[in-house]
């Protein structure tokens, strides 16, 4: 019995390692989802779970992230469906650099010739394949192919195109680059005040006290919760359409309304949530020291 014993222990503590050291996967991340309008010129066209946006404007468009898999041709096959050409994309940017929002970028670069756009500390990032991450490095599950970075950009730094203008915010922690971005877009006489926001949410393995790779994490985390809940926007967007609940707010076939995104309630309360499980995550850690 206690040779049993022992082996259940071994057995379950060789599984908390693996666990700990694989890359997150998810069966949401490559399921199909028809690609939609979510206000003005902003479309949806990722897959169930991870966002892909679509920026259009008569100087030619704007692509913020991309997917795993096949998710290059998922998007040109969703951008297509909604009458645009891929072709049209000129800026490729993205809210971080872990592989499952940028593991596409170097295949839709050549797709489209577009430019590569990301923040100063998630360039080696993207440039390494993911090799740089001060978590996943050594992740062969969360390596992707390489992608040349055109041009950095810092905080509150603008994106500019056709009349649309993005602002870029720092908001660090979950990737040492990790970005929001917040647009006005007019629709129907009414300004809208978007993010597409980069929620603060903390992996597997990801020790917030410090890391020898990542040493200012904890301070990254509280300065991104602090900026994060005083900004002020209308419609609530993210890297992950469970992070803003979009498939509570929409269903394919739904009737085009803005106003289902409208949600500054529920991205503070996601905001001040995360704050939490940090805070509760950072104090266990400094009790253990």
């Amino acid at each position: 019995m206690l040779q049993k014993l022992t082996l259940v222990i071994a057995l379950g503590a060789t599984t908390l390692a693996q666990t700990q050291n694989a890359a997150p996967a998810n069966p949401e991340w490559t399921k199909p989802f028809p690609p939609f309008r979510i206000v003005g010129n902003i479309y949806w066209v990722g897959s169930y779970d991870l966002a892909t946006y679509l920026i259009t404007t008569p100087q030619g468009n704007i692509l913020i992230n991309t997917g795993v898999g096949d998710t290059a041709k998922q998007i040109k096959a969703s951008v297509e469906q909604l009458g645009f050409k891929i072709a049209d994309t000129k800026i490729l940017t993205a809210t971080h650099g872990h592989f499952d929002h940028v593991a596409g970028m170097a295949e839709l670069k050549r797709m489209t010739g577009a430019k590569l756009v990301v923040s100063e500390p998630d360039k080696e990032l993207l440039e390494t394949g993911g090799a740089a991450d001060f978590r996943f490095g050594d992740t062969p599950g969360a390596r992707f192919e390489a992608v040349k970075v055109d041009s950095t950009f810092k905080d509150n730094d603008t994106i500019s195109l056709g009349g649309t203008e993005l602002t870029a915010h720092h908001h660090p922690g979950h990737t040492k680059g990790a970005t929001s971005f917040t647009v006005n877009v007019q629709d129907a006489g009414k300004t809208y005040r978007v993010i597409i926001a980069n929620m603060g949410s903390i992996n597997p393995g990801v020790t917030v006290s410090g890391m020898a790779k990542y040493p200012g994490i904890a301070q990254d985390y509280a300065r991104t919760f602090r900026a994060q809940k005083d900004m002020k926007i209308d419609i609530w967007l993210a890297s992950h359409a469970g992070q803003f609940r979009m498939h509570e707010k929409y269903t394919p076939g739904d009737a085009y309304n803005p106003e289902r995104f409208v949600d500054p309630a529920g991205f503070l309360a996601a905001v001040r949530q995360l704050e939490k499980t940090y805070e509760d995550q950072l104090a266990r850690e400094r009790k253990a020291k």
